[in-house]
């Protein structure tokens, strides 16, 4: 007898393979061959099942959530591969996957009832599928226990992300608090109220670019109706700027009240700052002092913006200045000393290149024309007005803009 070709596609199901070739071909006569075009179903997801399938010819392919956005494909079945065969062992199992053809396809179908009549006609079968299970149930067993392991590494995972976010998180707190007691520090240095003479208004304004910055300023009384005023803009903003300020700060008001000139003041801080200084920071500073009795200015310049100067008349200076270099760099400091006489009218601003640079959305600065053009405009101000009105026509102009360098404006006007 001639086993057709056929038979070996049978031999390939485990339910089958202990069946002799003759009582194979005998079973395959018996069944159905049902013929489908492609991208037709053979049956759904969720369906109860009834029968086992074996391709005789064509392609049939294996979905989860057929038909829908989510759909994944699983596995493509050809000629000998078969689908369904849980649907005999298990009563009215419901189908795990949609099947569909991808190609014209023939497949044989074998349901429950032929199924029981083979057990009938060959009960080694129970054996068979006694054995399929037990493979089922430890494949089964295995992949839930690996899925477990799965789920309590991610589960792991995810536990220590949380832990290592919430470090982050406490630390980020613990730095703002940190910040803001250096913001507090530092506004402190300031001077909470300017003097007001007779003959004399000042004003001042600070914005930094971050919560604590680089920039400072003081005005403050001296002897023999002298008044002293200083600003100063250090290198590189943020915490260490703002260290760097204070010391630069503390050390021109203890070398200030001695009543020594201004250039000797910046010359003996640099000596201090220089000898000390074991960073690359150095700070730009005018310190002036003003006599109440002559209205004569006296400053030295290291390295800062020279002043600029409005007078009654409306017209707008930059006064003179010669070349200077920063505090903190080397010795001999090299400064640009200067008097001016303020007469009635006059105003006086020192201002830090934060005002100069600052830019708009479109990246154009706010540049030194504008900051001229403003006071002419707040000529007829006092000088805390001055100051006001230029620093919120500038953020008016930054409109939202990032702020790269810390703003800092002092204002000297003569009654």
């Amino acid at each position: 007898m001639t086993v057709p070709s056929d038979t070996s596609l049978f031999l390939r199901i485990p339910l089958f393979q202990d069946l002799s070739k003759e009582d194979l071909f005998g079973l395959i006569n018996e069944l159905p061959v049902e013929a489908l075009e492609a991208g037709k179903y053979l049956f759904h997801e969720g369906e109860p099942g009834n029968s086992l399938y074996v391709v005789k010819s064509g392609k049939i392919e294996v979905v989860l959530a057929g038909g829908t956005s989510d759909e994944m494909h699983l596995r493509f079945c050809g000629p000998g591969e078969y689908v369904g065969e849980m649907s005999l062992i298990l009563k009215q199992g419901r189908r795990t996957a949609s099947v569909r053809t991808t190609e014209d396809s023939q497949l044989w179908m074998m349901t429950r009832d032929k199924f029981n009549d083979c057990i009938k006609r060959w009960p080694h079968l129970a054996y068979s599928m006694v054995g399929i299970m037990s493979e089922r149930l430890e494949s089964s067993n295995e992949a839930a226990f690996n899925d477990v392991v799965t789920k309590n590494q991610m589960l792991q995972k995810a536990y220590d992300e949380l832990k290592a976010a919430q470090a982050q998180l406490i630390e980020k707190e613990r730095l703002e608090r940190e910040l803001q007691v250096a913001a507090d520090i530092q506004l402190s240095i300031l001077p909470d109220v300017l003097p007001d003479a007779d003959e004399f208004g000042f004003g001042a304004r600070i914005l930094p670019a971050r919560q604590v910055g680089g920039d400072f300023y003081d005005v403050f009384e001296l002897k023999d109706h002298r008044i002293g005023v200083l600003i100063g803009d250090v290198a590189d903003k943020g915490v260490p700027s703002a260290l760097f300020m204070a010391r630069a700060h503390a050390l021109i008001m203890a070398e200030a009240d001695i009543g020594m000139t201004p250039a000797e003041v910046m010359t003996l801080v640099n000596t201090h700052i220089t000898r000390l200084q074991k960073s690359t920071q150095f700070v730009t500073v005018l310190y002036g002092i003003l006599d109440l009795k002559t209205r004569d200015f006296s400053y030295a310049r290291a390295g800062h913006e020279p002043p600029l100067i409005v007078h009654a008349d409306g017209s707008v200076e930059r006064l003179p200045h010669d070349p200077g270099m920063a505090i903190g760099l080397w010795e001999p400091v090299t400064l640009d000393e200067k008097t001016v006489k303020l007469v009635s009218g006059d105003m006086l601003l020192l201002y830090t290149d934060g005002m100069t640079d600052c830019r708009d959305p479109k990246g154009e600065p706010f540049g030194l024309e504008r900051i001229k053009k403003l006071l002419v405009e707040s000529s007829k101000f006092g000088a805390q007005q001055a100051c006001n009105t230029l620093l919120e026509t500038l953020q008016t102009y930054q409109d939202g803009a990032k702020q790269d360098d810390d703003v800092t404006l002092v204002s000297v006007k003569a009654k």
